[in-house]
């Protein structure tokens, strides 16, 4: 049964998080923000944690994790590489929480919330 997302949870940094994470890597990638990208990702991310999200509310985090990882990763030191971009993510692309980058990438992601 699929949840919806509260303020509060703690379910919403970490899909902020997860698309800051996609965006920085497929722009690592390709060179481009691939917007399409984030929304699949969002989508997809949504289906597999069960949960279910507002299109707006969709809408406004995935602009969120845009600007976190158009703007404010480099103003904070995280510079996501082609050579860094497989040790954000698990084998099942989740986020690798034992990086320090996705750990550093978190704080951001709770703070803009």
């Amino acid at each position: 049964m699929e949840r919806e997302f509260t303020e509060s949870t703690r379910a919403r940094a970490e899909l902020l998080c997860f698309l800051v994470a996609i965006a920085a890597a497929s722009y690592a990638l390709t060179q481009e923000w691939r917007v399409d990208h984030v929304v699949q990702c969002c989508r997809q991310w949504l289906v597999r944690n069960e949960t279910k999200l507002h299109w707006l509310e969709r809408v406004r985090t995935g602009q969120l994790a845009l600007k976190i990882a158009q703007h404010d990763l480099e103003s904070a030191g995280i510079a996501v590489r082609l050579s860094s971009v497989s040790a954000l993510f698990t084998a099942d692309m989740e986020l690798n929480e034992a990086s320090t980058m996705v750990q550093r990438m978190m704080t951001l992601c709770h703070d803009a919330l």
